[in-house]
């Protein structure tokens, strides 16, 4: 292997690692999650607020992981074809980034029975369907199926989760910090613009699921 194909398999690892990091990041959605953990650790401890983030956490990075080594097994099971789930996964993230974009409360995280369980609310709603929700488990799958290097593809996700997941903690920690820095406002902003590059994921996703399936050029 000479130096320059080693350099362009650099380059497009890091790259492919760049792109899952970012569609990850904009799924789960740490600045979105600020005022839903605010709300749903209302009246907790300092401690108990510490044990719910590591919980929430540490759940939904095994149940992504599941979907990492078993997603694409999951697809060949159901006897589907992944052009088909590049296109349902367009359609679900196009629908994600018109909550953003519109400022609406993600239809995934704002269930009656999500909003009053607050007891414990570390494995559900936190760990699944806000961390590890369905535009995630989409993503997985999605990214899964149609790459040459199985292994070297569930590293790639596994880091992007890992770090995604890592920063949504960081986020957690510092949530009263973040909510009256940037204020409700510029919370929305920043949601608005990750909005805008989830719709573009969104329209690239459905096309690449058409070229496949042979429906364009």
């Amino acid at each position: 292997m000479t130096g320059t194909e080693a350099w362009s398999i650099v380059v497009g690892m890091t790259s492919q690692l760049f792109t899952l990091f970012l569609t990850v990041l904009i799924l789960v959605d740490p600045l979105g999650l600020v005022p839903v953990f605010l709300s749903l650790t209302q009246g907790m401890d300092a401690r108990h607020r510490r044990k719910t983030m590591f919980k929430s956490v540490l759940v939904a990075l095994f149940i992504l992981t599941i979907f990492i080594v078993a997603g694409e097994g999951i697809l060949i099971f159901l006897g589907i074809l992944p052009g088909s789930f590049y296109i349902a996964g367009g359609i679900l993230f196009f629908i994600i980034s018109l909550d953003l974009l519109l400022g609406h409360p993600q239809r995934t995280k704002t269930s009656r029975r999500e909003k009053d369980h607050r007891d414990d609310p570390s494995v559900f709603p936190l760990a699944v369907p806000i961390l590890a929700g369905p535009g995630t488990i989409t993503t997985i799958i999605i990214y899964s199926v149609e790459t040459p290097d199985t292994y070297l593809t569930g590293v790639l996700l596994f880091l992007s989760v890992a770090a995604s997941l890592g920063i949504c903690l960081i986020t957690m920690a510092a949530s009263d910090h973040i909510l009256r820095l940037l204020r409700e406002t510029g919370v929305s902003v920043l949601q608005r613009l990750m909005g805008l590059i989830l719709s573009a994921l969104a329209v690239q996703f459905i096309y690449d699921g058409l070229v496949r399936l042979n429906i364009v050029a």
